[in-house]
């Protein structure tokens, strides 16, 4: 479940997704420098500082009141260590959660982006307040494309910004 003021934590079998603090941005800077995490969504690894910022603006949610911002770090349980992140921008007036999740390249292989992508989604669908999941992925993203159809959601004809939308309509 989540509230207004931000994320609650959820766990999976093996990951514990913690709400994002700014103090997560120097493990993170470096669970995220490989650049080949970028092929496919474009820019570049930011450093801790530029890290510490973005995780500063994030924490702080949208300006927007009709939209929640949820981020999550990703911890491996049995490793104590971060390995990526999972994120929601919620649209509370269409109960529409637009998700996304990012493994570091040094844990990917493990399954670990499947598991969260499950856990996100029905964390979110849990108590009813999101009806909706939406997933953008880049048409030759072939992993993602499968992490997002392991989380239940459905490639769909429509298009945006490059990328194929993926959606899963809770019933």
């Amino acid at each position: 479940m989540t509230t207004n003021h931000g994320p609650m934590p959820f766990s999976t079998p093996r990951l514990d997704a913690l709400p994002l603090r700014v103090a997560h941005a120097d493990e993170m800077a470096a669970v995220l420098s490989d650049p080949a995490l970028h092929t496919f969504t474009g820019g570049a690894p930011l450093d801790v500082d530029a890290l510490r910022a973005r995780y500063a603006r994030q924490s702080a949610g949208s300006p927007d009141p009709a939209e929640r911002w949820w981020n999550w770090v990703l911890a491996v349980r049995d490793d104590d260590c971060l390995a990526g992140y999972v994120q929601a921008t919620v649209n509370v007036g269409e109960a529409r959660a637009e998700i996304a999740w990012v493994i570091g390249s040094g844990r990917q292989g493990r399954g670990y982006a499947k598991e969260a992508a499950v856990g996100l989604v029905a964390h979110l669908l849990d108590g009813g307040a999101v009806r909706t999941v939406v997933a953008h992925i880049h048409p030759d993203h072939a992993a993602s494309a499968a992490v997002a159809a392991a989380a239940g959601l459905v490639r769909t004809d429509e298009w945006e910004d490059g990328e194929v939308r993926w959606r899963l309509d809770a019933r």
